[in-house]
C-alpha cells in the first residue's frame, strides 16, 4: 500500500491543459516524462526553485486530501468505492478557468465558483471519510503552524483532517509556491504566455483521479482515473 493516497479531479492526461501544466512544472505525473525547457523568459532551474511544492503535489485540485488509509481499508476497496460513486454521480461544469494569486501563490480557479462545485467537493469529502486514517495531534499542529486557521477551519481540520472543506472549499489548481510580488508579476507572465487561451477555458470536472504519494515526502504520481457518469445507481 502506497504510504499516502489523495483524491484529485485532473483534466484528462493527454488533453493540452494538462500537457501544458506538466511542461510548466517539469514533469508528467501520470507518464513520467520529464521537462527541461526553460518558459517565458524563466529558467528551468528557477521554475523548478519555485514551484517545489505544486511540481511534488503534481497538477490537481485537491477534492479529498492526501490520507493514510484507516486501518482495515485496502486500496483495492478505495477503488471499487471510487468507481461506483463515479457511477451514480454526473459531472459538474466549473465554467471558465482564471489565472489567479491565492496567498502569494499562482493558481487556476473558477472565474466563479458555482455551489454545485461546492456542493460535489463536500459530497466526495463526506463519502470517502471511512476511509481515512486519523490525523495525529503532531500533523494537526503543523497545518496550522502560525495559527493561521480559523476557529471554523480548525474545526473541520478536527473532523475531516483538512481544513478546507465544505463551505471552506476553493477549488484551486496550484501552478507555482509563495512568489514574492516581484516573482508574481514575472511568473504570471510566464504563465499567462505559456497557457493561452487554456487558462480561460471552460472546464468540466469530469472525473476523480487517485494519487499516489509512494513513500514520505515523494513526488506524488497519479494512477486510475474514475469517470464521473451518473448512469448507475
Amino acid at each position: 500500500m502506497s504510504y499516502r493516497v489523495a483524491i484529485y479531479f485532473a483534466p484528462d492526461a493527454t488533453s493540452p491543459l494538462w500537457l501544458r501544466a506538466a511542461q510548466w512544472l517539469g514533469r508528467d505525473a501520470a507518464t513520467g516524462a520529464e521537462y527541461a525547457d526553460d518558459i517565458g523568459g524563466i529558467s528551468r532551474a528557477e521554475i523548478i526553485e519555485k514551484s517545489a511544492s505544486a511540481r511534488r503535489y503534481a497538477f490537481h485540485a485537491t477534492i479529498k486530501s492526501p490520507m493514510q488509509l484507516a486501518p482495515g481499508r485496502s486500496e483495492a476497496e478505495l477503488a471499487a468505492a471510487l468507481a461506483a460513486f463515479a457511477a451514480r454521480t454526473a459531472p459538474v461544469a466549473i465554467g471558465q478557468l482564471k489565472l489567479a494569486r491565492l496567498a502569494g501563490f499562482l493558481a487556476l480557479v473558477p472565474a466563479e465558483q458555482p455551489q454545485d462545485l461546492t456542493d460535489f467537493a463536500a459530497g466526495v469529502v463526506e463519502s470517502f471519510e471511512p476511509f481515512r486514517a486519523e490525523v495525529s495531534p503532531a500533523d494537526k499542529a503543523k497545518r496550522n503552524a502560525g495559527g493561521h486557521l480559523s476557529a471554523r477551519q480548525l474545526e473541520l481540520l478536527d473532523q475531516y483532517g483538512y481544513p478546507y472543506v465544505l463551505e471552506q472549499f476553493q477549488f484551486h489548481m496550484t501552478l507555482t509556491d509563495r512568489l514574492s510580488d516581484a516573482d508574481g508579476d514575472r511568473f504570471e507572465a510566464a504563465l499567462r504566455l505559456h497557457f493561452g487561451d487554456l487558462a480561460e477555458a471552460d472546464t468540466l470536472v469530469d472525473r476523480l483521479s487517485l494519487y499516489h504519494e509512494p513513500t514520505p515526502g515523494a513526488p506524488f504520481t497519479r494512477g486510475a482515473d474514475f469517470i464521473l457518469t451518473g448512469s448507475g445507481q
